[in-house]
């Protein structure tokens, strides 16, 4: 079954993170590791919040707005989509992850998409 996990992290967080040495390395060696064990579908880390653009249609009309739909303490850091047994294995994953230890990491089961008729 597919996961998908939502790295959250926020900027107290990342400077935690930054003060106990905790590297882009530690991410990329969580991936492999994952990768290596059959888990890793796809994932990718998410230029900050401050590079969003919110897309709204109403009325037929497409509005947009710099910045997150909402003001939130925590952003959406990045996304790993994984392969699990179940959702124990899938937490076992998210737990190892390295923004866990300062951040969360939601983790949500993916509805398969039907095949086309």
């Amino acid at each position: 079954m597919k996961y998908l996990l939502l790295a959250y992290q926020s900027d107290e967080d990342l400077r935690r993170e930054a003060e106990e040495g905790v590297t882009m390395q530690d991410y990329v060696d969580y991936a492999h590791r994952i990768h290596a064990n059959g888990n890793y579908v796809a994932g990718e880390a998410l230029e900050p919040t401050s590079r969003a653009i919110t897309v709204r249609v109403r009325n037929g009309k497409t509005l947009t707005t710099d910045g997150p739909f909402a003001e939130t303490k925590e952003q959406l850091g990045g996304f790993l989509l994984i392969e699990a047994q179940d959702l124990d294995e899938a937490l076992r994953i998210a737990a190892d992850f390295p923004g866990s230890r300062y951040g969360s990491v939601e983790v949500r089961p993916i509805l398969p998409t039907p095949p086309p008729e």
